[in-house]
């Protein structure tokens, strides 16, 4: 997937030294926003065995991961996007996930990414729901969510553990309407 700007790649572990330079890159950044890492996270080694296992989801049609990249600049990743924990049958919907690379925010990169996935998740896949779930002060990822017209389901209380706290999170959710 692709458009001028930016280009989605899915996971491979050729990938791996690429991965783990942005999440060195982003470590005190990504803290904010994501569980705690061990050191290990931070390894060759680590990333490799994510990547093959990134790789076996999307062989199994349970998780879609794809890494963000620059047109311009084809060998460094700017972010990671994926579409997880897909259930199908009645349900058909998955939770989506993403993250960006500090010094490309505020560049409407993300905005681009999400539109990619969700026309993918939707058009391709059959998917007929997507969730998104977003601490309410992460408002740069809200607005992404609404620039894309997830809609705001309600509060979810102490969903997820962020960084050692059990955090609230805001409901988003897009509904595949051509489904209907």
């Amino acid at each position: 997937m692709e458009n001028q700007y930016i280009r989605l790649i899915p996971a491979e572990p050729s990938l791996a030294e690429q991965v783990v330079d942005y999440y060195k890159r982003n470590r005190a950044f990504l803290e904010t926003f994501e569980p705690v890492r061990s050191e290990g996270f931070f390894t060759l080694e680590y990333q490799q065995t994510a990547l093959k296992r990134e790789m076996a989801d999307y062989e199994a049609k349970t998780a879609f991961r794809f890494y963000i990249i620059l047109q311009e600049e084809p060998s460094k990743i700017i972010g990671a996007i994926g579409l997880n924990n897909v259930v199908w049958g009645a349900f058909c919907s998955a939770f989506l996930g993403y993250k960006l690379d500090k010094d490309y925010v505020g560049n409407g990169y993300m905005s681009m990414a999400v539109e990619m996935i969700t026309r993918y998740a939707f058009e391709e896949l059959g998917l007929h729901r997507i969730e998104a779930n977003v601490m309410p002060k992460n408002k740069a990822s809200l607005r992404v969510l609404e620039k894309n017209q997830y809609m705001n389901e309600g509060l979810s209380k102490y969903y997820l553990n962020i960084n050692g706290v059990w955090e609230d999170h805001i409901h988003m959710v897009k509904i595949n309407y051509a489904m209907h």
